[in-house]
């Protein structure tokens, strides 16, 4: 579709000092009285709540330094509990089915309610109003977050079938991150091999065909490398970069590996710079899983460089957003991982510089699971006021779906 007037885009790439360099003054841009959004960009950094983002503060940005997504000017509170029997505590994907369809759920519920029967869906629901739509994770891109926005499942482990959704049912413009494995039959060479070194049971393992090349019967680009994202024109994106996640979770020095093909930000980038060609706007979900996957390791250096990335990641979000007032950007996570804490005393990970300083702080953990925290949200653009306080995680939806109406 046509480039839509008044639509503009900063090609620059993030550069080294992004994260303490982006200081202008974040005030929410002004709009007509009632006026909603034309683009929605859901910013996840799955596992975050408020001590990673002041860890990742100090560690990027110094004492005096904040991150871009804590300058974003509107700020609340979600409070993240499932509608579970044997749990107070969320997973990915009833968190997420909360933000996507407006009602709590069972854990591993993927946009279900609790008899299993399935719920519009905000990817779904922006498609039908006319909007592009899109997906970007450094997780599958079948996995529990990014799948709750596209379909339906009683069980959050039926990733090939919910890729076979995102084609036949809610046709996501934009699908990039991981999970090439669950798009391939069992015994199908991809761009990725088998049983790679760095992890043996990685490997093709679809039941429902070789949706790869369904995708690009339907008008799919299918890319797998830098150079191939690069050179993707607009139109329909397709980009599988690694056989499962785009990292190796482990504890530190036990084969932790945080080095994606192609950065988030990168893949945020070309997300925008297809998806805003629709004149009608557009939804857009980003996902950094870096920090939930290694905080379940207890593995402080890596949570840090995930942060990181993801930090990246909200610059080029509020760079367009910037250039695009009509344009909300909304930056939460789905739930608290590890418990993390930050002390003065040795222990735990660390120790890590504060930047700028001679300060060192350590990074201590609770558990190797999720917790009950609330998770901090921040906001710029136009509703960005609607997110003070503090609200069910079922509100994101509240907020957002009126947008489409």
């Amino acid at each position: 579709m046509p480039i839509s007037r008044g639509v503009r885009w900063l090609a620059a790439p993030v550069v080294a000092g992004t994260i303490a360099a982006v200081g202008m003054a974040l005030v929410n841009p002004l709009t007509d009285a009632g006026a909603g959004p034309r683009n929605i960009i859901f910013i996840n950094g799955d596992g975050m709540a408020a001590a990673h983002r002041e860890a990742a503060r100090l560690f990027h940005a110094g004492l005096d330094g904040q991150l871009t997504m804590d300058r974003l000017p509107v700020s609340g509170q979600f409070t993240t509990s499932p509608d579970d029997p044997e749990s107070a505590i969320t997973d990915s994907a009833a968190g997420a089915s909360a933000w996507a369809t407006g009602e709590r759920t069972y854990n591993g519920a993927i946009s279900v309610d609790v008899d299993g029967n399935p719920l519009p869906t905000l990817g779904a629901q922006a498609k039908k109003a006319g909007k592009a739509t899109g997906l970007v994770t450094t997780a599958q891109v079948t996995d529990a977050s990014p799948a709750a926005f596209y379909s339906n499942a009683v069980d959050r482990a039926a990733q090939d079938d919910i890729a076979r959704q995102y084609l036949e049912v809610t046709e996501p413009d934009v699908i990039l991150g991981g999970g090439e494995d669950w798009w391939l039959p069992a015994g199908t060479p991809g761009a990725f091999p088998d049983q790679p070194a760095e992890d043996p049971t990685e490997g093709s393992r679809g039941t429902r065909g070789d949706l790869i090349s369904r995708a690009r019967a339907d008008g799919y680009q299918y890319v797998t490398t830098p150079g191939q994202l690069a050179a993707a024109g607009r139109g329909k994106l397709l980009g599988l970069f690694a056989n499962q996640e785009m990292f190796q979770q482990r504890e530190e020095g036990q084969g932790d590996v945080y080095n994606p093909v192609v950065s988030l930000a990168d893949m945020t980038r070309k997300a925008l710079q297809n998806l805003s060609a629709d004149r009608d706007g557009f939804f857009l979900l980003i996902e950094e899983e870096g920090v939930d996957e290694f905080a379940h390791r207890n593995n402080g250096r890596r949570v840090l460089q995930s942060m990181g990335e993801l930090e990246k990641a909200v610059a080029v979000a509020r760079a367009f957003a910037a250039g695009n007032r009509d344009t909300l950007v909304v930056v939460t996570g789905d739930h608290e991982t590890g418990g993390l804490a930050i002390e003065d005393v040795p222990g735990g990970d660390g120790p890590f510089p504060v930047k700028g300083t001679n300060l060192r702080f350590y990074i201590d953990w609770t558990t190797t699971d999720h917790t009950g925290q609330d998770v901090p949200v921040t906001a710029y653009g136009p509703l960005a006021e609607r997110f003070t306080g503090k609200h069910p995680n079922t509100y994101a939806y509240e907020v957002l779906r009126s947008t489409f109406t």
